[in-house]
């Protein structure tokens, strides 16, 4: 490279993975214009450069891309999602689960999202009241990238948004109503403009225990659910004709649906693959062997010209609760009906009575069904009550202690007694760590499935990247790998931004510079621990996150810093870095910084 050539930042000695998954080298990385300038494995002449950082013992990875989030609310108010940021993610996928705020109204965007996604329901309806300035799916990009976004966002199309704004939330749900054929028409015609827009495809869903909010239509299943075939036959014929992706999630009750799922991905003479991605891959306690009928599924149907992926959280799946407001509880009738009641006196009154009581212990003794929780109350620990005597008990050893109580009863007493003071933790899946290693290596599977912005209250997956690479790590010095490093990296990055076909997930020369800079030695235990901070944008809300700071020194957003030694850097909060990533338009340029640096940045520490 010629001396006089100047960069906007240089990344000296590094050890730089470029996201294809090729071998890893130590490299000086030039950043020029929002772009990788250049990558030189001799030092790059720093002269006119404003900001050269040493990065000697660090690794520089292309940002991380998570696939399925439910930021749609949480960025219209804080745009900056640097909880996700902060862990070296860059890049975030909206619209997922048949979710998105593109064509619905404030009060539908409530009872869409809140009791699904365990948001505030009044926060969602604030949010959306004041932040919709948009109409479709064009000018929903433009209000976004009227934000100070920090990370890149790309988007689904929600299923159950069009079937809203087009049948109305009272229609829409209920299981004798069918869209007509002009209803189709026009959700055909919303899902073909996300698309001119842009958009990676459509979400939908056939989860059953995922229920509406609200008064209307409470505990009714999502919209989604209730599309007859015609309907859902040409919202497909769409992707399959555009080469765009379906994001689904299947009634696990009914198995069947999940494999019809991966059928209809498989292309055949005259017809392109439909390509599916299905939530989710899950070492799931309840059912131990499901995971390898999904990982077969996978396997049968890719082989005979699908384009088919189950997406996959990489880390056991532990989710906490306070009292009984916890997702799992839908998929039991008894759970449900607590859910459905929204003021504690009538929940407790419920739960007090011998009759409801007695349908709960059945349905938590019916073990032999397709489910998600594993219904054993002695794994299920109480991590914080003001009864203090129970605390790092099971409800199943607190119902022994009582004289050989039902976990089920030591359980309703407790949540009556205490109602969301009383906090417990269990692990739904992803428990062995072996089965966690096959799925990480599986071609069948994509990384992702983390739901930053929702459940904040249940589970914190902001991480859910560096977790993989510790595990990548630890596996490679106990002498057992799984992945490469450099595989490893391209599975987080640039295998998804391929096969979603967006300019993400690649650090070579031209691409963009979304990067960040890992310490491998703080790859530790503090990865996996939890911290609670109040959300500012659900009026202070204490929701759990993760803190690894050190773990990640700097983050970077085209071109820009944006976090540095755990803190907002730069324009973040107050300046737009990232933008709209629009599927299969190729790359866009980063967003320009509005004035340029003035002086040079504090070096970034290694450690």
């Amino acid at each position: 490279m010629p001396s006089h050539v100047t960069y906007d930042t240089i990344i000296r000695g590094a050890r730089w993975f470029d996201g294809t998954g090729g071998p890893s080298a130590v490299r000086d990385l030039g950043l020029r214009g929002g772009r990788v300038a250049a990558v030189s494995a001799e030092p790059l002449d720093a002269t006119g450069c404003p900001e050269v950082m040493p990065a000697h013992g660090l690794w520089v990875l292309p940002g991380l891309i998570d696939i399925h989030t439910h930021y749609d609310i949480e960025v219209l108010a804080g745009p900056s999602l640097s909880e996700s940021l902060r862990h070296g993610v860059t890049c975030v996928f909206v619209g997922s689960c048949s979710l998105s705020t593109v064509h619905v109204g404030a009060v539908d965007a409530g009872d869409l999202f809140s009791r699904v996604e365990a948001i505030p329901r009044h926060h969602v309806i604030d949010h959306v009241e004041r932040g919709k300035t948009w109409h479709d799916a064009s000018s929903y990009v433009e209000a976004l990238e009227q934000l100070a976004l920090g990370p890149n966002l790309a988007a689904f199309l929600g299923h159950s948004d069009v079937r809203t704004a087009v049948m109305g939330l009272d229609r829409a749900t209920r299981p004798e109503v069918r869209a007509t054929p002009a209803e189709r028409g026009r959700m055909q015609q919303m899902l073909t403009d996300a698309l001119d827009a842009g958009f990676l495809g459509m979400s939908a869903q056939q989860l059953l225990f995922d229920k509406l909010d609200g008064e209307v239509c409470r505990s009714r299943t999502l919209p989604s659910t209730y599309a007859g075939g015609a309907e859902m036959r040409g919202l497909r014929r769409i992707l399959r004709r555009r080469g765009r992706a379906l994001q689904a999630g299947p009634d696990a009750t009914h198995p069947h649906t999940i494999v019809l799922e991966a059928l209809r991905s498989i292309g055949l003479p005259g017809r392109a693959a439909l390509k599916t991605s299905l939530l989710s891959a899950a070492d799931i306690k309840a059912i131990p062997f499901v995971i390898h009928l999904m990982r077969g599924l996978a396997a049968v149907v890719n082989r005979l010209g699908a384009d088919f992926r189950w997406q996959h959280l990489p880390v056991p799946f532990e989710v906490y609760a306070d009292g009984i407001d916890l997702v799992i509880f839908e998929e039991l009738g008894a759970g449900a009906a607590a859910l459905h009641l929204s003021e504690k006196v009538a929940r407790d009154e419920l739960m007090r009575d011998p009759a409801y009581r007695a349908a709960f212990r059945k349905e938590y003794e019916t073990k032999y069904t397709p489910r998600v929780w594993h219904r054993d109350f002695f794994d299920a620990e109480i991590v914080a009550c003001p009864d203090e005597s129970v605390i790092g008990r099971s409800f199943g050893q607190v119902g022994v202690e009582r004289g050989g109580q039902h976990p089920v009863d030591a359980f309703l007493d407790l949540v009556v007694e205490h109602g969301t003071d009383l906090r417990w933790r269990t692990t739904i899946s992803g428990h062995r760590p072996q089965v966690l290693r096959r799925l990480a290596a599986e071609r069948g599977v994509q990384m992702g499935f983390s739901d930053a912005g929702a459940h904040l209250r249940n589970m914190a997956f902001y991480n859910f990247g560096l977790r993989l690479l510790k595990h990548v790590r630890d596996a490679e010095q106990e002498g057992a790998p799984f992945l490469t490093p450099e595989q490893a990296v391209h599975r987080l990055t640039g295998e998804l931004a391929d096969w979603y076909d967006i300019d993400a997930g690649h650090l070579r020369v031209g691409d963009r510079a979304d990067l960040f800079l890992l310490d491998p030695t703080r790859l530790d235990a503090r990865v996996e621990e939890y911290a609670e901070e109040p959300c500012e944008q659900y009026g202070g809300l204490s929701r759990m996150v993760n803190r690894n700071d050190e773990c990640v020194p700097l983050v970077m957003v085209g071109g820009r810093t944006v976090w540095r030694d755990g803190a907002p850097a730069g324009p973040l909060g107050r300046e737009r870095t990232g933008q709209f990533l629009r599927a299969g338009q190729g790359p866009v340029p980063p967003v320009p910084a509005s004035t340029p640096s003035a002086a040079p940045a504090p070096a970034v520490r290694a450690g």
